[in-house]
C-alpha cells in the first residue's frame, strides 16, 4: 500500500509527487508508461520553458531535468516503460510491464497526471485522399527531435496551436520550406510570441479564417487547397489557393488523456473534457486528485507545475490528516464569453480561490467579472484576451468571506 501513486512522470506528475514528499509523504510512487520521466518536455528543445517557476529561460528537456534531479533527492520510487490499464474508485492501479508483469497497485490517495494528446485527422475529418505525409505537429516534433527523422520539404501546418507554431520554426531551421499556416478561426489559437517568433520572424504567412478542403496524392502527399471560410466556417467558392507540398502537418487541438478517468466513472466537465475537480485539485472521488493538462490544457508549463504541486500537497494532506467535506460547495459557472472554468467547485470556508479560464473570442479593453449570484463579487481589468492564451484570477480570502449564494459566475464585459 503506498501513501501516494502518481499516474503520469511528466511535468505534473513530477511537481506532484515532489510536492507531496515535501508535505510529509515518504511512500510514493510515480508510473510512466515511456521509457524515461519528462513527458512531453524531452521532445520540445526550444527555448522559453521556466520563465515564470525558475525565473530563466530553458529548454524543455531542461526544465524536465531540474525535476528529476530534485526526485534523486528523494526516496519517491519510480516505474517507466509501465502501461496503467485500469483505475478504480477504491484507489487500485491495475500496470503492467515487461520485468514485473500484471501488477495490481493500491494506494492511499491517487494523482492523475497523464498530460494530453493531440486530435488527428480523423477527428477532424479532412477532405481528400489517405497518402503519407499526414501528420501531427507533436509526432513530427518527435520524429525531428527525439528520432533524427526528416518528416518532409515542403511543408503546409493546418491550424495555429503553439505546437504547430513551433514546428513551423523548427522545420524552417531544418531546411524545409513552410508554404502556409492554415488556420479555420479567424484568431490563432496559439500564444502571440509564438506567432511573432515562429511566423513572423521567417515570413511565414497565417491564413486565418481558412482551411484545408482538399489533399491530394496516391503515395505520398503531393499537394493541397484550402479555403476561405464564412461565418458558418464553411469553405467559400472562388477563394481556393493551391500549394504543392509534400507534408501536411495538424495542429488542431489538444484533448485531456481520460479514458483511465473515465473507466473510474469519474465526474468529467464536457467543456474542458478533464474532471470535475474542487479548489485543492481533488476530483468527486476522495483521496484522488488531478493536475496538470489532464485536467484542462495549460499554454505554459509552468502554470503545470504550480497547479501540480496544489495537487500533491493537497494528497499528502488527505492521507496525513483525513478527507475534507465536500458536501457544502461553491459551482462555478460561465458567463458571457467564457469558454470554461477551473476549479469547477470551490469548498465553502476555502482561504482563497485560484480560477482559471479561456475566452471564447478576442477581447480589447474588458473587465472580468466574478458575480455571486445577482451580486457583483470581484472585477479585474484585462487590456487584451484571446483563446489561445489561459488566463487566472485570484479571490482573496476577504472577498470569500463575502460569498453568499452557491453559485459563482464568470463573464467578459466589454469596456
Amino acid at each position: 500500500m503506498y501513501d501516494l501513486i502518481v499516474i503520469g512522470g511528466g511535468p505534473a506528475g513530477l511537481a506532484a509527487a515532489l510536492s507531496a514528499y515535501e508535505n510529509g509523504l515518504k511512500n510514493i510512487i510515480i508510473i510512466e508508461r515511456d521509457k524515461e520521466l519528462g513527458g512531453i518536455l524531452n521532445q520540445c528543445i526550444h527555448n522559453g520553458f521556466g520563465l515564470h517557476y525558475f525565473k530563466e529561460e530553458l529548454t524543455g528537456p531542461e526544465y524536465a531535468g531540474r525535476f528529476i534531479d530534485m526526485l534523486k533527492d528523494t526516496n519517491v520510487k519510480v516505474l517507466t516503460d509501465t502501461m496503467v490499464l485500469e483505475l478504480t474508485k477504491e484507489k487500485k492501479v491495475h500496470c503492467v510491464n515487461t520485468k514485473d508483469g500484471y501488477q495490481i497497485l493500491s494506494g492511499k490517495s491517487i494523482v492523475l497526471a497523464m498530460g494530453c494528446r493531440e486530435r488527428t485527422r480523423g477527428a477532424i475529418s479532412i477532405p481528400g485522399t489517405r497518402p503519407a505525409g499526414v501528420l501531427t505537429a507533436g509526432a513530427a516534433q518527435r520524429f525531428v527531435n527525439i528520432e533524427g527523422h526528416m518528416v518532409g520539404k515542403r511543408v503546409v501546418i493546418l491550424g495555429s496551436g503553439d505546437i504547430g507554431l513551433i514546428m513551423a520554426r523548427r522545420m524552417t531551421l531544418e531546411g524545409a520550406e513552410v508554404l502556409a499556416c492554415v488556420e479555420l478561426m479567424p484568431y490563432s489559437g496559439g500564444l502571440q510570441r509564438n506567432i511573432v517568433q515562429c511566423l513572423n520572424d521567417f515570413n511565414i504567412p497565417l491564413y486565418l479564417s481558412h482551411t484545408i478542403t482538399d489533399i491530394e496524392g496516391k503515395n505520398r502527399v503531393e499537394g493541397v487547397t484550402i479555403a476561405k471560410v464564412g461565418a458558418d466556417r464553411k469553405p467559400i467558392a472562388g477563394t481556393e489557393i493551391h500549394f504543392d507540398c509534400d507534408t501536411v502537418l495538424l495542429s488542431v487541438g489538444l484533448i485531456p488523456e481520460n479514458e483511465l478517468t473515465k473507466s473510474a466513472e469519474i465526474e468529467m466537465d464536457s467543456r474542458t473534457n478533464g474532471s470535475v475537480v474542487f479548489e485543492n485539485m481533488e476530483i468527486s472521488v476522495n483521496g484522488i486528485f488531478a493536475c496538470g493538462n489532464v485536467v484542462h490544457v495549460h499554454d505554459l508549463v509552468d502554470f503545470v507545475t504550480a497547479e501540480s504541486q496544489k495537487a500533491g500537497k493537497a494528497a499528502a494532506d488527505y492521507v496525513l490528516n483525513g478527507e475534507k467535506s465536500k458536501d457544502d460547495y461553491i459551482t462555478l459557472t460561465n458567463g458571457n464569453g467564457i469558454g470554461y472554468t477551473v476549479p469547477q467547485k470551490i469548498r465553502k470556508g476555502a482561504e482563497e480561490a485560484e480560477i482559471f479560464f479561456r475566452v471564447r473570442q478576442i477581447f480589447k479593453n474588458s473587465a472580468i467579472l466574478v458575480m455571486d449570484g445577482d451580486n457583483q463579487l470581484a472585477k479585474f481589468k484585462r487590456e487584451h484576451l484571446a483563446p489561445g492564451e489561459m488566463e487566472k484570477i485570484k479571490i482573496p480570502n476577504a472577498l470569500m468571506k463575502r460569498i453568499v449564494s452557491d453559485k459563482l459566475t464568470v463573464s467578459v464585459e466589454e469596456a
